[in-house]
């Protein structure tokens, strides 16, 4: 689009944000940061005048962060316009439900009491547990 010195400015898509109600959680701690952005993701394109090809745009940082793990795709932060801001706002307000945090409780039965599998069940006394069974032997006559 334009070029000012060595920075040069490229239209590379129009892609399409989309957002999901599961995921309200991430674009809140996306609104939460310092300066509100958006995450392109990036890969390099083979020859041609355009050095990128644009995979997404998310507005979720996790997503971002699945991306950038890989290492075969460049992700940028690019800052949010102020109507798009207020729209996703708008988004997380319709969608958004606060996950209820639930202590996992233990049980009170004492799994430590039965030796399920130990031992041989042909062994007969409980003191012999660990040991080989032994064949009976019949007399030849």
């Amino acid at each position: 689009m334009r070029r000012e010195g060595e920075a040069v400015e490229y239209h590379a898509a129009t892609p399409v944000l989309e957002l999901h109600g599961a995921e309200t959680e991430a674009y809140l701690q996306a609104l939460s940061d310092e300066v509100p952005s958006l995450y392109v993701v990036m890969r390099e394109a083979g020859g041609g005048p355009q050095p990128y090809e644009v995979l997404k745009v998310t507005a979720s940082p996790y997503e971002a962060q699945d991306y950038t793990d890989s290492g075969n795709e460049l992700v940028e932060k690019v800052p949010m316009p102020h109507g798009l801001v207020a729209w996703i706002r708008e988004f997380i307000e319709a969608h958004h439900q606060d996950e209820v945090f639930v202590k996992r409780k233990r049980d009170k039965k004492r799994i430590d009491l039965v030796e399920d599998g130990i031992g041989d069940a042909r062994i007969a006394k409980p003191g012999d547990i660990y040991a080989s069974p032994t064949l009976k032997r019949r007399r030849l006559q």
